[in-house]
């Protein structure tokens, strides 16, 4: 049941006391950008540094991932502020990702698309220059496949994976910017009996993982 009103974008929302800012807004119609922000993972990852908003007397923007709801929060999704953030976590996201979007399976189903075309930020930063990874594409799996240099690090598969408990496969593995998704002990995903479920592949926000054949 509802217990609280908060203002979005001079909106009054009705909410519950205690959820994510995060998804009542977006529940709301509300559009934040956000890719690694998982329903119920407490606490949240806060990872991307996409979803900035500003709540009046916070005195800065913050991650709307990462707050909880009270009565009374006025927020705005936009800014001069928020924007710049955003902008700035979104090319830190795409200096990682090979650019290729012609040949990528998430082709006009790429969340990192859909970011750029409604907060017009350019897929390229003038600033940043890319990091070239050349990774193999693992298609050990009949059903799915994958691509770590199209990955960037949400960590949706790995949780939804991690729900398997003891048949979990994905994990994070290597350290600093050699990190990368792969399996616990580097082989490839067949070898770990992975491609039956394919929960990863819907969650993928980016078509790093994809379906391959008839499932």
């Amino acid at each position: 049941m509802s217990d609280a009103i908060v203002v979005i974008d001079g909106t009054e929302v009705r909410a519950r006391t205690g959820e994510r800012l995060l998804f009542r807004a977006l529940d709301a119609g509300f559009y934040i950008p956000a890719v690694c922000a998982i329903r119920g993972l407490e606490p949240p990852q806060g990872s991307c540094r996409l979803c900035w908003v500003e709540v009046e007397g916070l005195g800065r923007p913050v991650t709307s991932c990462t707050v909880p709801v009270r009565d009374g929060m006025v927020v705005r999704t936009r800014s001069d502020s928020v924007d710049r953030l955003v902008r700035a976590g979104f090319h830190l996201l795409i200096s990682a990702h090979r650019l290729d979007c012609g040949v990528c399976e998430g082709n006009r189903r790429c969340a990192l698309q859909e970011i750029a075309r409604r907060r017009k930020i350019p897929m390229r930063s003038a600033r940043l220059p890319p990091i070239e990874t050349n990774d193999p594409v693992d298609g050990s799996c009949a059903e799915m496949g994958y691509n770590p240099n199209h990955c960037i690090l949400c960590g949706q598969c790995v949780h939804v994976c991690s729900l398997k408990g003891e048949g979990a496969v994905l994990a994070f593995v290597r350290r600093g910017l050699a990190t990368r998704v792969g399996t616990f002990d580097d082989r490839p995903l067949a070898e770990h009996g992975c491609g039956s479920c394919l929960e990863c592949i819907d969650v993928c926000p980016v078509g790093a993982l994809y379906r391959r054949g008839p499932c």
